[in-house]
């Protein structure tokens, strides 16, 4: 009796599960390496649409609202209200007209009832992106460019 030939022989199946193992753990390499930039445009978009938050409730209660960077706790959020934490792995600074390069304490921006907020620019970046914030100070826009660090 003659046997069919059907079904795969092992050295086959050893083949197919070497490549798929192969492949998974390329995404998975790609991937990790993408989860820093998620959270740092993420972190950018966030904070850039809380100033912007802020800058719309000051007028519309016809009164001051300040959004807090604090650069020693890493965290940052409206006057008053509860925090957010900036990601481990994102560098955070701010740069005012002013003073310059602020790296430590808190910093405050100010939206007052005419639509207007103080300049600055906020900068955060990872090792191999960087993304500025910058706030117009006349019509309180807020604009968010990103560039890539070279190796």
């Amino acid at each position: 009796m003659k046997m069919k030939d059907s079904g795969f022989t092992l050295l086959e199946l050893v083949i197919v599960m070497t490549l798929m193992v192969l492949f998974l753990g390329l995404s998975g390499v790609h991937f990790a390496n993408r989860l820093p930039s998620a959270k740092l445009d993420g972190t950018a978009r966030e904070l850039s649409g809380l100033i912007r938050m802020a800058r719309i409730e000051a007028m519309s209660v016809r009164g001051e609202r300040r959004v807090t960077i604090d650069l020693n706790r890493r965290t940052y959020g409206l006057k008053g209200a509860a925090r957010r934490a900036v990601p481990e792995g994102i560098a955070i600074s701010v740069v005012d007209p002013v003073r310059g390069g602020v790296y430590g304490g808190e910093y405050d921006i100010i939206a007052d009832a005419s639509g207007t907020v103080e300049p600055c620019e906020i900068i955060l970046g990872t090792k191999k992106k960087t993304l500025r914030i910058e706030i117009d100070p006349v019509i309180g826009s807020v604009v968010v460019k990103g560039y890539a660090k070279e190796d």
